[in-house]
């Protein structure tokens, strides 16, 4: 199989497994797991996948799986902070939360709520509650993401992280065919380095960077 450069940290990258058809490859620098490009969805693909989530912000369930997130938000800063809840998708379950609560934070997302002027202000906290798995280009992605925080700024991002003992053939995370990159803890690391993060905390499926 022809070798892939990573496309966070642009290591070269060796053919691991074929999924439904999709062909994934492991990155040999910052050990994470990535989709093909040939087999990335089209806009047209990832929206119908998108609004087949059963995205209810007044659902309790929906509400205390983002609890990692709008928890440490309200630990760390307080209504007269301003936060970004970046691809929120069809319910930003994260801004109703954080908004009843008194905070101060918009919602933007390409899809549903496109507002590119969001992206041209800066942001004391940002969440990105399982987002990340989705960027078709981790790197761009993540230094915009810093570029939108605020010096000391918080970003609070979810996902499930890939780590070897995972079977991956078996992992029903990689199932969803618009998740296309899987972060090894060491790319999180890589991710502080090059981006320019001060610190990295990693609590189970909660990731917080500080800028």
């Amino acid at each position: 199989m022809k070798q892939h450069l990573c496309s966070l940290c642009n290591s070269y990258s060796d053919y691991k497994y074929n999924f439904r058809n999709r062909d994934y490859y492991q990155c040999t620098n910052c050990f994470s797991l990535f989709m093909g490009k040939a087999f990335f969805s089209t806009q047209k693909r990832e929206r119908e996948r998108y609004l087949e989530h059963n995205n209810d912000v007044h659902d309790e369930r929906y509400q205390r799986f983002v609890k990692p997130i709008t928890s440490a938000v309200q630990n760390d800063f307080s209504s007269i902070n301003t936060g970004l809840d970046f691809g929120g998708g069809t319910g930003p379950v994260i801004t109703k939360v954080l908004t009843d609560k008194g905070f101060d934070i918009v919602d933007y997302d390409p899809f549903f709520n496109y507002r590119p002027e969001l992206l041209e202000q800066q942001y004391d906290y940002i969440a990105c509650c399982e987002v990340m798995e989705h960027f078709f280009d981790p790197y761009k992605e993540f230094m915009l993401l810093r570029k939108l925080l605020k010096p000391g700024g918080k970003l609070y991002c979810m996902t499930k992280l890939y780590r070897h003992s995972i079977y991956f053939k078996g992992w029903k995370y990689k199932d969803d065919d618009t998740h296309v990159f899987f972060y090894h803890r060491k790319a999180l690391e890589f991710i502080r380095k090059e981006v320019g993060f001060i610190s990295l905390s990693v609590h189970k499926q909660l990731i917080i960077f500080e800028g």
